[in-house]
């Protein structure tokens, strides 16, 4: 494992060991699970949204042709 630097408030930094203290837990394990929660939620939304372009490439959907002007959307 690799050691990492960061610069807190010294007040954001004692609030972050009291609430690591009550999670019966340290700060550098807080940070470690919400880093890797983090990276895994941004690599399943790449993927979800390469799967989107996928589906859309491979997509047999036909779009008709436009029967309505934009005035006829908005007419009030």
């Amino acid at each position: 494992m690799k050691n990492v630097t960061i610069a807190l408030d010294e007040a954001l930094l004692r609030e972050a060991r009291r609430v690591a203290a009550d999670r019966g837990t340290t700060l550098n394990a807080m940070l470690r699970e919400f880093l890797v929660e983090l990276t895994e939620r941004e690599s399943e939304a790449v993927k979800a949204r390469r799967r989107i372009v996928e589906l859309c490439r491979r997509s047999r959907a036909k779009v008709g042709t436009r029967t309505w002007s934009r005035e006829e959307l908005h007419e009030r």
